[in-house]
């Protein structure tokens, strides 16, 4: 009968206090006489944590207490303590709140203060212990409740920093008290514990990995636990990337192909995808969060009142589905604050110089202004909002300004009616930096980006470089911006969150040298025949055409065909070169040639006869053939490459 109306008890609290996962700490009616003083441990929602994760929220532990003997009110001697200690099957990374100690973020609370519950404990404000290396001395006070002084109405410390080490966190000092009427019960709730999720995998199916964490306690008072080993959360993949086709909204099948003579100016290439692994895998900085954050901590103010007064994520047992968790303020610095909501990076490498790398300063689905800038918000319909940031580890507050209806500084104009920053390209690599400044806990969403290019053709001088650009994709902050050891630590420096690089890099785009490709339909030598083959290099011409020199590789197809390569044929701008095919192939070769030549604007002609041309001969005009490179090899000229890619298919 205990248990049964403890559930209905537990069930009007979280009615009434939606997203609350706590503990009842009031009267329970009907309650036995007290016994002894029995605790029994929980996690009562262990979440989804990200594989990629260094620093991810574990399920609060929330541990109920019961029984023992009632300490009278006015004793003299202080309420005894025990040392609670959690330990994880990984490292914990709560943020250190001092340089030296291990002192962190992580927060033990007794008695749920502040969250509106049944009791004493939960009415009183949030005070916490100024010493965490030895705890803080309490008494019983005239309410029944801890208190600084024995008898007296000043209530005691409920607010206890964890200790952080290693793969543990301890709180020490830990007044426990047993309730002071039959049928309560004391609550500990263990909160803001962050862990390496990374190092425990995410497995071939989500959740398939889970975050363990075993509660002791020790020290002069015993305390039997029951189920001291709990799950506190289940890990799996946060983040899926691909790059899309611009033409076909699918996933792209290969680069984009692009020519060296072509000019390319806001070529819109591909799309950038981002997509949760979990619907809470994206997350603000803090809840409710949405718009670009204006002030250096959005929607908490810079110096929270103890607890977080303020009002601001400052309810024990609360799920915020966000960066920051339980917000408060610890001897002076606060706790549970992360610097920035969840942050995706794209790293652009092996960019040729010339080339300028273009991308949308938000999502797709954020809604713009006349001028193109994100208003913060989503479009219709959709629920998630990404805006750039200068770098991956900056705070907030330094948001590329979306001022609306002006282009800030670092923006060009809109490019298909929103705005694009220029990412620079240092040493060929440039990265691009977005968070999620609005998100939905009940949706899985997607977040994508629009890559352009723009340089200026100028093969003479070989530029842009050819070569293929590649792009990875993942969360942010990673190393080398911090190295990956002492990101899966404790810090007292590294900002939260923080996470491993997990992607592999996929071409994104290739730029092709200028090619002439030419197809000499027919050649033989076979019986008494012969075949000459000429090239022109007519890159020299009086149109201002940068002279371009290159060699030309010769491949031959057909009946006895040669089986090694037959050496490239040179050609200097403004020059022909011939072969004959009695020198250059094996004897009664019947085929053609695609020969490849590594200059624009060559032009071939094949001239077929018997020997010494006395009786038969006939010449033609080789074809050029559009460059795979930058464009398809199809028969329909309508879906041939445009002007400038080399010449159309018309000899």
């Amino acid at each position: 009968m205990v248990d049964f109306r403890r559930m209905i008890t537990a069930l009007a609290v979280l009615a009434l206090f939606a997203g609350l996962a706590s503990a009842q700490v009031g009267n329970v009616t009907g309650a036995a006489n007290q016994t002894s003083f029995t605790c029994s441990a929980n996690v009562a929602v262990p979440p989804q944590l990200r594989a990629e994760g260094l620093t991810e929220e574990i399920g609060d532990l929330v541990v109920r207490c019961n029984g023992g003997t009632v300490i009278p009110v006015g004793t003299s001697t202080a309420i005894p303590t025990a040392n609670f200690t959690v330990y994880l099957n990984t490292s914990v990374t709560s943020r250190l709140l001092a340089s030296s100690g291990g002192a962190s973020e992580a927060v033990l609370l007794i008695d749920e203060p502040q969250s509106g519950l049944l009791g004493t404990g939960p009415s009183n404000p949030f005070k916490a212990c100024s010493t965490p290396s030895t705890g803080c001395v309490a008494y019983v006070g005239a309410s029944g409740q801890a208190a600084t002084v024995a008898g007296g109405g000043t209530y005691a410390p409920n607010m206890y920093q964890g200790i952080v080490s290693g793969n543990s966190v301890t709180f020490l000092g830990i007044p426990i008290l047993p309730p002071s009427t039959a049928g309560l019960e004391r609550v500990f709730r263990i909160t803001n514990v962050r862990a390496n999720a990374n190092a425990l995998g995410g497995g071939a199916a989500a959740g398939v990995s889970q975050v363990v964490a075993s509660l002791a306690i020790s020290g002069a008072t015993s305390v039997p636990v029951n189920n001291p080993t709990l799950i506190a959360g289940y890990v799996a993949k946060g983040l899926n990337t691909s790059v899309r086709d611009m033409s076909i909204s699918a996933s792209q099948t290969g680069p984009y192909g692009l020519s060296q003579c072509v000019t390319q100016a806001y070529t819109n290439l591909r799309r950038l995808r981002f997509q949760e692994g979990f619907a809470t895998s994206f997350k603000t900085r803090v809840a409710g969060n949405g718009g670009a954050p204006t002030t250096a901590i959005p929607y908490i103010s810079a110096t929270p009142a103890v607890g977080g007064a303020d009002g601001s994520q400052a309810t024990p047992g609360y799920i915020y589905n966000s960066e920051s968790n339980f917000v408060a303020s610890l001897n002076g610095q606060t706790a549970g604050l992360a610097e920035y909501g969840t942050r995706l990076k794209a790293v652009f490498n092996n960019v040729s110089t010339g080339v300028r790398v273009f991308v949308s300063a938000a999502n797709i689905d954020a809604a713009v202004d006349g001028s193109g800038i994100a208003t913060g918000v989503p479009v219709s319909g959709k629920t998630g909002v990404a805006q750039m940031v200068v770098s991956e580890t900056i705070t907030d507050g330094s948001y590329f300004q979306n001022v609306p209806g002006s282009i800030p500084s670092g923006y060009t104009s809109a490019v298909n009616s929103r705005a694009v920053v220029e990412l620079p390209v240092v040493n060929g690599s440039a990265t691009a930096v977005w968070e999620v400044t609005a998100a939905s806990p009940s949706a899985q969403e997607n977040f994508e980006f629009d890559v352009f290019v723009v340089y200026t053709a100028a093969p003479g001088t070989n530029t842009p470089a050819p070569g293929t650009a590649t792009i990875a994709q993942s969360f942010a902050p990673v190393p080398p911006a911090f190295t990956l050891a002492a990101g899966a630590a404790a810090s007292y420096t590294l900002t939260i969150p923080r996470f491993a690089d997990t992607s592999s890099a996929a071409g994104i785009w290739t730029i092709s040298i200028c090619r002439t490709v030419l197809l000499f339909p027919y050649v033989t030598n076979a019986v008494t025949f012969d075949t000459g083959i000429a090239i022109s290099n007519t890159s020299t011409d009086p149109f201002g055409t940068t002279p371009q020199s290159g060699s030309c590789a010769m491949n031959f197809y057909g009946t006895n065909a040669p089986t090694t390569a037959v050496p490239a044929l040179a050609v200097a701008s403004g020059t022909t070169q011939a072969i004959l095919a009695s020198s250059a192939l094996p004897a009664n070769y019947t085929g053609y040639l695609i020969a490849v030549c590594n200059f624009q604007y060559g032009h071939g002609f094949g001239f077929v006869s018997d020997f010494g041309a006395q009786k038969l001969a006939m010449g033609y005009l080789a074809l050029v053939v559009p460059d795979p490179g930058s464009g398809s090899r199809v028969a329909s000229p309508a879906a041939l490459p445009s002007a400038g890619t080399g010449e159309n298919l018309g000899q």
